[in-house]
């Protein structure tokens, strides 16, 4: 939208270790007439990183989850882990971090994390998480309900890191994160695999989009038990964790207007009803 539909404005740039999907990238890329640049080879992204220089403004990735044998061993003193070490054991933070060391001055970023990565203290990715909050960096975290994937049955959470959250396309969201908790959106299409409708996609979007008071896009307010904007020493008060489930609270019930003492009442009497016709039974 913002090239007015030149697709050759674009500047695509990736990478990929796997030689299949690398190929199906630039055959997806060729059928669109998108060009690409996603290395000149299948390349590790780690240790063989081929795009050193790259400043990108929008940057999405789906990254393999708790990596325990990427080779952090090797790269310990990398340029990329300014807000830590990542741990030898598990790649979470070194994407993070690879992600973050790619963004340009007022860039966006949007990936797909383990759960883990938004409470883990371990190996001290408590402290990488803390020094990324407290940078300004967080914008947004989506908790996503299970089975999502054909893969796994776990849940996952969304990341969105702005590098300027007074960046003048937006409003200024300097000092403040937005929480949503999607756990509960989305319907089973079989026993084991969900899948989010128009509206669920709509409902969370919509909602990111009015915390960051873009055009047309409405007023935000908090929703209990689903979104909430919170601040940075909010954050810092929950120890840096960014579970969406510790700020949002629970969901307002809706009161049917009878007493609590005549509701208790009612529903005790029932129950011994209940256990006295389960007896006959």
């Amino acid at each position: 939208e913002a090239h007015g539909g030149r697709i050759g404005d674009l500047s695509i740039y990736g990478q990929e270790s796997n030689h299949t999907t690398w190929r199906l990238c630039k055959m997806n890329l060729a059928i669109r007439g998108i060009e690409g640049n996603i290395g000149e080879k299948v390349a590790d992204t780690f240790h063989a990183n081929q795009h050193r220089d790259l400043k990108a403004d929008y940057i999405l990735a789906n990254p393999p989850f708790n990596v325990s044998d990427w080779g952090g061993d090797r790269v310990r003193d990398d340029v990329r882990w300014k807000h830590g070490t990542p741990p030898v054991g598990n790649a979470n933070f070194a994407w993070v971090q690879h992600i973050i060391h790619h963004l340009s001055p007022t860039g966006i970023a949007g990936f797909v994390l383990a759960n883990g990565s938004m409470s883990s203290d371990q190996s001290g990715e408590g402290e990488i998480r803390r020094a990324i909050v407290e940078a300004d960096l967080v914008d947004c975290m989506i908790a996503m309900p299970g089975q999502l994937f054909y893969t796994t049955p776990i849940p996952v959470c969304l990341w969105f890191l702005a590098r300027n959250k007074e960046n003048h396309k937006f409003r200024d969201r300097r000092g403040h994160v937005l929480f949503i908790d999607a756990r509960k959106l989305g319907h089973l299409i079989d026993r084991t695999h969900r899948e989010f409708t128009e509206e669920d996609i709509a409902r969370i979007t919509g909602v990111y989009h009015a915390w960051r008071g873009e055009k047309d896009a409405g007023a935000y307010a908090d929703v209990a038990g689903f979104c909430k904007s919170v601040t940075t020493n909010e954050v810092k008060a929950h120890g840096y964790a960014l579970t969406p489930g510790q700020y949002v609270g629970a969901e307002e019930q809706e009161h049917d207007g009878e007493p609590f003492d005549q509701k208790m009442q009612r529903l005790i009497s029932k129950l011994e009803e209940q256990f006295s016709e389960s007896e006959k039974l």
